[in-house]
C-alpha cells in the first residue's frame, strides 16, 4: 500500500501539467449531479475527501485517524462521517466531481438535520475538493479544478472547522482566506512537494497521520 501511495505522490509531484487540463463547467456538472441522501442526525458530521488513490473508509492517512481522534475529544457529542464520493484519481475532472458531491451532500444533510455541524477534512487532492467547496479555487494546482459548486451562505455557519493536509494550492501561493479562514487548519509538512513549492521530500506527503491528534484538538475547540 505504501508503494502505491508513494507512486501516486510521485505522479502528482511531477504531474503539474495535469492541472492545466480543462475541467467541466459549473453548468455541465450541475445537470448531472446526483443529490445525496441525508444520513442520521448526529451532533457533528465529519465530511472527508481522501487523497489521490488513498485507501481507507475516510482515508487511511488522514480521514480515518482524524475521525478516530475527534471521537475521543468530543465524547459528549454524537459523531458520524461521510466519505466524499469521487474518483480521487489523476483524471482532470476528478476534483470537480468531488467538489459537486461534497456540496450536494452537505446541503442535503443540513436541510435534513438543522442542528448538525460539520467538520470538513481534505487531504492532497481532497484538499482541492474542500478548497473549491468553500469558494477557494484550486484551478492551476496539481489535480485541481475550477470551482463548480460552493456551500451556500445558509450552510456556512454550520461548518465548525476545515482541516486541510498537503493542500496543493499552497504550492501555487494560495491559501484559504475570507469567511472560513479563522476556522481552517492547513497543514503542510516540511518538504512536501504537493503543498510546498520546491519541496523534494515525497515521504513528507505521507506523514500526516502524525498530525491527526492536533487537527482533532483544533476541530474540537471549534465545536
Amino acid at each position: 500500500m505504501r508503494i502505491r501511495l508513494c507512486l501516486a505522490a510521485l505522479s502528482l509531484a511531477g504531474g503539474a501539467g495535469l492541472a492545466t487540463l480543462s475541467a467541466p463547467s459549473a453548468t455541465a456538472t450541475s445537470t448531472t449531479a446526483v443529490t445525496t441522501a441525508a444520513a442520521a442526525c448526529t451532533d457533528v458530521e465529519v465530511v472527508s475527501a481522501r487523497g489521490t488513490f488513498e485507501p481507507g473508509t475516510l482515508g487511511f492517512i488522514v480521514g480515518d485517524p482524524v475521525y478516530s481522534a475527534l471521537k475521543k475529544k468530543v465524547a459528549g457529542k454524537s459523531l458520524s462521517s461521510y466519505a466524499v464520493d469521487y474518483p480521487a484519481n489523476l483524471s482532470p475532472t476528478s476534483a470537480a466531481r468531488g467538489n459537486t458531491d461534497l456540496v450536494n451532500h452537505v446541503r442535503s444533510q443540513a436541510a435534513a438535520c438543522p442542528n448538525q455541524r460539520f467538520v470538513l477534512v481534505g487531504y492532497s487532492q481532497g484538499a482541492n475538493v474542500v478548497d473549491n467547496s468553500i469558494g477557494i479555487s484550486s484551478a492551476g494546482a496539481v489535480v485541481g479544478s475550477p470551482i463548480v459548486a460552493t456551500l451556500p451562505a445558509a450552510v456556512e455557519p454550520k461548518v465548525a472547522a476545515v482541516l486541510l493536509f498537503g493542500n496543493p494550492i499552497r504550492a501555487i501561493g494560495k491559501s484559504v482566506t475570507g469567511t472560513y479562514q479563522s476556522r481552517t487548519l492547513d497543514i503542510c509538512a516540511k518538504g512536501d512537494p504537493i503543498c510546498e513549492r520546491g519541496g523534494g521530500d515525497t515521504g513528507a506527503h505521507l506523514s500526516y497521520r502524525d498530525d491527526a491528534d492536533a487537527a482533532a484538538t483544533f476541530a474540537a475547540g471549534k465545536l
